[in-house]
């Protein structure tokens, strides 16, 4: 049986030709309420969940996005590989609108909104040097590309607070750091992720030149949508292709993440804590 491939995403993602037994199931986790129902189904035979990351309706910013829910709302329903599909702008000449990057690394600055599910009474410290799963970035790209998408394999998100957009002097800034593309969601769902023990990985979609771009306009609401609406059906059929392609026997690399990043002394742990993250830390306490 192949393993379960989940999608956080806009609401439109999940209505894709031949996506069969659809189901909403909303999860209470510990960490409160995701962000709206999981919808989960199958796709090219493969078991599959969408969520839409700020509701649908796109009711949520990124700074309110209940990320904790999400991924723990995934890891409940057995999904064992996360693909995060993220509008970005673009610090790159080389990275135009409506092409996709499948980035490899990671900057956070990201203030204050929770990223990790230790938080309190259990201390873990993952290992997030390679914050994006290869095995999984791999079979997404080639999906890409077989969907007749320009896309650039490797790059540099940088992720800020939001949600205004950066300043110009920020762009230039990030672009200086070595920066490919810019957002505001993706990094906090890959560290989750890796604490999940979920290989993780991103489909960047490029909307815009941020404002860092002399010769084109600033970044605005109306020129992303714009963007967007034309990447929807490219990002659609990503998705299905992968479910066709990604390997049955697949194995997680990040199974076993936690194994050695619990530094909480395992007769310190509280009852009530080790019942509450039951589903991350069962099998090590």
């Amino acid at each position: 049986m192949s393993s379960r491939l989940g999608v956080l995403g806009g609401s439109g993602l999940y209505d894709i030709e031949g996506f069969e037994g659809r189901e909403e199931i909303r999860i209470d986790t510990p960490f409160g309420a995701a962000s709206d129902a999981f919808v989960t189904g199958t796709l090219e035979g493969r078991d599959i969940v969408f969520l839409s990351r700020h509701g649908r309706g796109h009711r949520l910013s990124p700074s309110t996005v209940n990320y904790r829910a999400n991924v723990w709302g995934m890891k409940q329903l057995g999904v064992e590989f996360l693909v995060a599909i993220s509008a970005c702008g673009s610090l790159r000449d080389e990275i135009a609108p409506g092409d996709f990057v499948v980035i490899d690394q990671h900057i956070d600055r990201t203030r204050g909104r929770p990223a990790t599910f230790f938080d309190e009474d259990v201390v873990a410290h993952v290992v997030l040097a390679d914050p994006i799963t290869a095995e999984l970035a791999g079979p997404l790209a080639d999906a890409a590309a077989k969907a007749g998408v320009t896309v650039r394999r490797g790059g540099t998100y940088l992720c800020i607070e939001g949600p205004a957009f950066s300043t110009r002097a920020e762009s230039q800034l990030y672009r200086s750091w070595g920066a490919d593309v810019i957002g505001m969601t993706n990094v906090t769902e890959a560290k989750l992720a890796r604490e999940a023990e979920m290989a993780f990985a991103t489909l960047a979609l490029a909307t815009d030149y941020d404002c860092w771009h002399e010769e084109h306009e600033d970044v605005t609401v109306e020129a992303v949508l714009h963007v967007l609406r034309q990447n929807v059906a490219n990002a659609k059929e990503t998705i299905r292709i992968l479910c066709r392609d990604l390997p049955v026997d697949l194995t997680n690399p990040c199974a076993g993440s936690l194994a050695n990043a619990i530094l909480t002394a395992r007769d310190a742990i509280p009852d009530e804590a080790k019942r509450r993250l039951e589903l991350l830390i069962g099998k090590y306490v």
